[in-house]
């Protein structure tokens, strides 16, 4: 456990930075929000899972063991409609969206978590979460047969979003059976759902409150409290669902447990294309698959969506991939620059690296505050290329850089490490090649071998050194 620096982490509920403080010393429990499998997910919500992804890598750079759970919403109005649409069950519907949610997730680098339950999965717990409820005398049997949480018996509620319940309560009776209500309508929330066969085909659940399903909100509470326990750590999820979502969770799991179910809400902001509010109508609505069709990597669009503070709203451009293509390039080219030092002598690097170290750590553990931590990674290429340049630099300085950098990407992951100097056989000799027909002055013949290498995704650099290829948007 590294105890050098305090983490602070900005928590929702105080409006404040606090420190955190494990339940369990050196272990995190962290539930986030994860998507509703009922389309492909698009860079808004993948903004939020490379939040969740540098906290949890954060977390374990500085030695904590992490615990997170991200659930699966397979059961909304959305995919139940998408399933009688395509007259399909909800599995058939919902599974290759799954599928190609774990596929987005590796091709973003974002690390695969301990548990990533179905809501369908964990229908006894909700439903044993509801009739614990009832018997509370704080859930009830609604007029049109649907189970709902009656907030005026919490008073707590507004905890997290800093709404007064008095101020709620005019709207409280207004009961909403739908999972798409407003984002700020007020009103006693749904927990079990009465089956509506217009509604919901044949898709439904027995249980001791009659046929239905479980409402959105209760899924989250249930899966929580199920696999990390009555009370937990951290909570994530996009600011969207602040209100009225996680005041719900609050409600359900504290109503339930008579204990503080999270003691750190961290929310991101939201994330805009090109200054406005994404939209299929406006054209600027983007799942990661159509940036990868349009020749942008994983990792590329991984550093747009990282290197702006989660509480910032994001604005993401096409520009600014090409931003972060460029950025990359420039990390690529200094770790082969640094394989490639033959020198002997050491010491000469040690200043930058502790100063890169430190600076990026402090801001880490400033509530993620990944723009200096950026800059601290920057500021250390800069360094150590003008010492490569002034005063050369020794291998063994060279190989501690690279640690250097390798220790910063268990937190980033944006350098490949693996691409940066390994070249096969094919690729060397067409390089060759090239030289020769330079030397040679045939001009024509190694602009071919230079457009044959960019086909394959290399480019050439001539350096002082002699030439040496590159990969095309590492």
């Amino acid at each position: 456990m590294n105890h050098a620096l305090d983490l602070l982490f900005y928590n929702t509920a105080s409006r404040q930075k606090e420190l955190l403080r494990p339940l369990q010393e050196g272990r995190i429990k962290m539930y986030t929000c994860g998507p509703t499998v009922y389309n492909f997910a698009h860079i808004g919500n993948f903004r939020c899972y490379v939040f969740e992804d540098l906290l949890r890598r954060t977390l374990q750079f500085f030695g904590y063991q992490v615990t997170q759970v991200m659930n699966l919403t397979d059961v909304d109005d959305k995919t139940i409609r998408g399933a009688i649409q395509n007259q399909i069950s909800l599995k058939a519907y919902t599974q290759p969206f799954k599928e190609a949610f774990f596929e987005d997730l590796a091709t973003l680098r974002i690390q695969r978590v301990e548990h990533y339950p179905a809501a369908t999965d964990y229908i006894q717990p909700m439903v044993e979460m509801i009739q614990k409820l009832l018997d509370l005398k704080i859930g009830y049997l609604g007029g049109d047969g649907s189970i709902y949480f009656a907030i005026r018996k919490f008073p707590h509620y507004g905890c997290l979003s800093h709404l007064k319940l008095e101020e709620l309560q005019a709207g409280a009776s207004d009961r909403i059976q739908t999972d798409e209500y407003e984002k700020d309508s007020v009103a006693d929330f749904v927990l079990w759902k009465k089956y509506d066969p217009e509604r919901d085909g044949q898709i439904y659940w027995e249980s001791p409150f009659g046929r239905g399903r479980p409402g959105w909100h209760l899924e989250c509470s249930a899966m929580a409290c199920d696999i990390l326990g009555e009370s937990i750590d951290i909570h994530c999820g996009g600011i969207d669902n602040m209100f009225p979502h996680h005041e719900n969770e609050i409600a359900q799991s504290e109503a339930c447990s008579g204990k503080r179910f999270v003691n750190l809400w961290m929310h991101c902001e939201h994330l805009v294309v090109d200054h406005k509010k994404m939209s299929k109508s406006l054209g600027n609505f983007y799942t990661l698959r159509d940036l990868v069709e349009k020749g942008y990597s994983g990792r590329q669009v991984r550093m747009l969506l990282l290197q702006t503070h989660y509480k910032t709203q994001l604005n993401f451009s096409l520009e600014g991939l090409e931003g972060a293509r460029h950025s990359l390039q420039r990390l690529h080219d200094f770790v082969a620059r640094l394989r490639e030092v033959e020198g002997t002598g050491t010491g000469k690097a040690k200043d930058p690296i502790n100063k890169a170290l430190n600076d990026f750590s402090a801001a880490l553990a400033d509530d993620l505050n990944i723009s200096v931590a950026m800059a601290a990674l920057f500021d250390c290429v800069r360094s150590i290329n003008i010492l490569a340049d002034n005063q050369g630099l020794g291998k063994e300085d060279a190989e501690a850089v690279i640690a250097l950098l390798q220790r910063f990407n268990t937190v980033l992951d944006l350098i490949d490490f693996e691409t940066t100097h390994t070249f096969s056989p094919e690729l060397l000799a067409l390089l060759e090649q090239r030289q020769q027909a330079r030397k040679a002055k045939e001009w024509s013949a190694a602009d071919e071998i230079r457009k044959i290498l960019l086909e394959k995704g290399f480019l050439i650099e001539d350096t002082p050194q002699g030439a040496r290829l590159k990969k095309v948007g590492s």
